[in-house]
């Protein structure tokens, strides 16, 4: 039988899904293969690039394409369980695939009005059929980038604060701050934190010091004007004049505006949720490679020197 492709596995998906509380992504792979009778070499079956096997993608994609259209809940990174709306849709299975399309459809779309939130910064883009293969090629990364960039602000959103003041801390230093001292990252005890909470040393006697600020909200609960303020205030109490306010959401209009109109005794940097995961995928922290493609072109010096035909 022919591998099936990712719309074709996910009604089977919501149907296992809806007698189970959740499933890991790699324990759906062999009720499905049983499922859709493929042999084990089909199931195995790579890509001609190598990297990645095409039925654990497919399989991998259905499960973010009904997550994104609200129809799973992912109770932690890797796990599925059926949503409110899925338990509705599963009752006619037929309507499962044209909704998702749908949904994923409004994701993408680039026709949208301009928002501040930012889970429209992080919305799929759109391929339209006159893109040469390239730039679909290109626009495929960059989606794939994107969804990526969410599962890292989803996940951190489903562990502690204090972890993310400590991730924000190993992100700076993985950027090169702090250069090689030794222990350069410190996270504040919250019991006396003084609205700091980590500081980077920049040199071995402490002398210069980076403060930070580090804001875990959810996505669309965007950080204040008032916010600012305080670890404005914050750095001046701790007679700092550099400082890093990281959220996992973004920054209103008004604190946008505080953060420019500050005079040159204080430096201070605004990162926001999608630079934050940008980051992280950047500079590796917390991230492992998955697939290398590798495109090749001709070489114009080897061909150039070979004689045209008359």
């Amino acid at each position: 039988m022919a591998i099936p492709k990712h719309d074709d596995i996910c009604i089977e998906v919501m149907t296992m899904l809806q007698s189970q509380e959740s499933i890991p992504l790699k324990d759906f792979i062999e009720p499905l293969k049983v499922h859709f009778k493929l042999t084990d070499e089909e199931a195995s079956k790579m890509y001609e690039s190598g990297n990645g096997v095409i039925f654990y993608d497919r399989v991998s994609w259905a499960l973010s394409y009904l997550h994104m259209a609200g129809l799973l809940d992912k109770p932690k990174r890797g796990v599925y369980k059926i949503s409110i709306k899925g338990l509705e849709f599963v009752k006619t299975p037929d309507k499962i695939n044209s909704y998702v399309k749908k949904q994923v459809e409004k994701r993408g779309s680039t026709k949208q009005p301009k928002k501040e939130k930012l889970s429209d910064r992080l919305l799929f883009e759109e391929t339209d059929s006159e893109s040469t293969p390239q730039e679909k090629l290109n626009n495929s990364f960059n989606n794939i980038k994107k969804s990526i960039y969410s599962e890292i602000l989803s996940t951190i959103l489903s562990k502690n604060p204090f972890e993310f003041e400590r991730i924000v801390v190993q992100l700076l230093q993985k950027m090169g701050y702090g250069g090689e001292i030794k222990d350069s990252g410190i996270v504040t005890k919250k019991s006396n934190d003084g609205g700091i909470d980590g500081v980077i040393k920049e040199d071995i006697l402490g002398l210069g010091r980076i403060n930070i600020q580090a804001k875990r909200y959810k996505l669309d609960n965007g950080i204040s004007r008032e916010e600012i303020q305080k670890f404005v205030g914050a750095l001046a109490v701790a007679q700092s004049n550099k400082g890093v306010f990281i959220t996992t959401s973004y920054y209103s209009k008004g604190a946008l505006q505080y953060a420019e109109s500050l005079n040159g005794a204080t430096t201070l940097v605004l990162i926001d949720g999608k630079q934050f995961a940008e980051y992280m995928y950047e500079f590796g922290l917390g991230m492992q490679v998955e697939q290398v493609v590798e495109i090749k072109k001709l070489d114009a010096d080897f061909w150039d020197q070979l004689k045209n035909e008359n």
